[in-house]
């Protein structure tokens, strides 16, 4: 590759210069037009990188779950989905889902519409959302003699809930099939399950069954703290409206 002699100054930060990428930020100074190939080709990089960074860590979140999460935390991260973006593109999957569920529900099986099922449908995950950092802190805490930081505590804490959504949503699928399902029935097993054997695999260097005892806590104080926040919320929902 050639290297331009002449001086630009960069489209991005406005530094002059010469060669072909600016030395202040990097960013190339021969930006080349937008066409339909390049829109196309663009396109393209973004659904084969889904295919890559989600698909392949939500499959590894199925299959090896706080192993992908332990890989991240300690510098293999190539390969993943960021965290953040994980947890927010399943967040806002799981809650559109859900209100659109509700809508479902009440119009063509006439489910029973109520204040506590109002909040449930259109705020829920934004409450789930708000609590992660408390939840993080709660295990981060659980945890503390581990050679884990709080944030990345809150690593393993995003990834494990932004499965858990996904997770919600097929259990919620069943709603379709039998609308009064009450499916706290089947959720509270799959994140205690699901929750223990990604701590198993992420704290490796303490006792088993210590981890064990360590993650049932934490679920039953996490559970605790979303029921309690919910209800305060729910009453004052009904105050509302």
């Amino acid at each position: 590759m050639t290297t331009d002699q002449r001086m630009h100054n960069c489209l991005q930060c406005g530094q002059a210069g010469n060669g072909n990428f600016c030395s202040n930020c990097g960013y190339g100074y021969q930006v080349k037009r937008l066409t339909i190939k390049s829109t196309l080709h663009e396109a393209f990089h973004l659904f084969t990188h889904f295919d890559k960074g989600f698909l392949g860590t939500l499959k590894m979140m199925v299959i090896a779950p706080g192993t992908m999460e332990k890989d991240y935390v300690e510098g293999k991260r190539s390969s993943y989905q960021k965290p953040f973006s994980m947890y927010f593109i399943c967040a806002t999957v799981c809650a559109l889902f859900v209100y659109w569920q509700n809508i479902i529900l009440v119009k063509y099986f006439h489910s029973e519409v109520n204040a506590e099922t109002t909040f449930f449908h259109s705020y829920w995950v934004l409450m789930q959302v708000c609590l992660l950092p408390v939840f993080a802190l709660i295990t981060y805490f659980v945890f503390y003699k581990s050679k884990y930081n709080y944030a990345e505590i809150g690593v393993l804490q995003l990834y494990s809930f932004a499965f858990l959504y996904l997770m919600l949503i097929l259990i919620h699928l069943l709603k379709f099939g039998w609308p009064d399902l009450q499916t706290r029935y089947i959720e509270v097993p799959v994140v205690v399950i699901y929750g223990t054997i990604t701590n198993l695999n992420f704290f490796t260097g303490s006792s088993k069954w210590l981890v064990i005892l360590k993650s049932l806590f934490i679920t039953g104080l996490c559970f605790f703290v979303a029921a309690s926040t919910q209800d305060l919320l729910v009453k004052m929902f009904q105050k509302i409206i």
